[in-house]
């Protein structure tokens, strides 16, 4: 399936809330823009996830093009969808390469997000464009980590570097950019140890790994992505700006997007954080990964909100 598709799929917990609610608000002969209809439709923003800013942003653009007159629910649809688009703009291409020699691709994120799945897709996503691909199991800690991303590695075609239990990531890190440049590798992924965005210590070995991937190649990491799990709505959004700080994340992936009635945390992660979401997780499977369209983000919302009217 296309990107519009899939998103559409994937939010189809978020599209059902807003598709009930927002229909809701309206009788057949149409509905006077007012403060008590404003209210009404920050209220239904606010349980998508999207976040203080977002929905006053919604509101007040439905307020300056809509209020005082008499409405049918497409009028208001497509003031929000314009807006949303607006708002979620965001550079094209996912992906930054580097000019000559391998791309970097450092991956952060607290345990359980769906960092080492994320990993896998990211690689398949590599690998169908016909680039090698050089995995780094940076998650010493945790043997199991490790132990799948070998499968996976396996799986897709890609090469692997690991260590022995403890090794610090910065060091399994720059063994992977000299694997990829001893080999000429396309593209290194970089997989960091998970951890808590309150845990000082371990956030700080971030700018340690950094530092070694810039040392075993100087201008890397080309990317420093953040695997972040839909379906905690705000909280990833807290998680976000303290990873951003320590790790200098250059962009989101979006994991778990499809079990999650609170797909909107895209559009406040946006906002708060200017990071753009570069890729969304949409499946279990190593293909359910999807580059992140925004305006198709924006159409698959309300999709169904409009279908329902037709």
């Amino acid at each position: 399936m296309g990107f519009f598709s899939r998103i559409k799929a994937g939010l189809k917990k978020t599209g059902a809330v807003l598709n009930t609610d927002i229909r809701d608000l309206f009788k057949s002969e149409g509905r006077l823009i007012d403060e008590e209809f404003l209210e009404e439709v920050r209220g239904i923003l606010f349980r998508t996830d999207m976040g203080y800013d977002s929905t006053e942003a919604l509101v007040e653009e439905i307020g300056k093009k809509l209020r005082g007159r008499v409405v049918q629910l497409e009028e208001v649809v497509d003031v929000l969808k314009a807006k949303l688009k607006e708002l979620m703009h965001q550079p094209a291409s996912p992906i930054e390469y580097a000019a000559s020699g391998p791309t970097v691709v450092m991956v952060c994120g607290v345990n359980g997000a769906g960092k080492t799945t994320s990993i896998a897709k990211l690689a398949s996503q590599f690998r169908s464009e016909g680039k090698s691909v050089v995995l780094g199991a940076g998650d010493t800690f945790r043997a199991a980590a490790v132990q799948q991303l070998t499968i996976w590695a396996d799986r897709l075609g890609a090469s692997i570097v690991t260590a022995p239990s403890g090794t610090h990531p910065a060091t399994v890190g720059y063994q992977t950019v000299e694997k990829a440049l001893a080999d000429k590798i396309d593209v290194a992924i970089i997989d960091t140890a998970g951890r808590l965005q309150t845990q000082s210590d371990l956030m700080a070995e971030l700018t340690k790994i950094r530092a070694a991937l810039a040392k075993a190649l100087p201008g890397s990491p080309h990317e420093v992505l953040l695997v972040l799990d839909a379906t905690t709505g705000q909280n990833g959004v807290s998680q976000a700006s303290k990873f951003a700080d320590a790790a200098g994340c250059t962009g989101i992936v979006l994991a778990k997007l499809d079990g999650t009635a609170k797909g909107g945390v895209v559009v406040s992660i946006r906002q708060q954080l200017g990071l753009p979401v570069k890729y969304v997780g949409l499946g279990e499977s190593h293909e359910d990964l999807a580059p992140f369209n925004p305006d198709e983000f924006v159409d698959a919302l309300f999709s169904d909100v409009l279908a329902a009217t037709a």
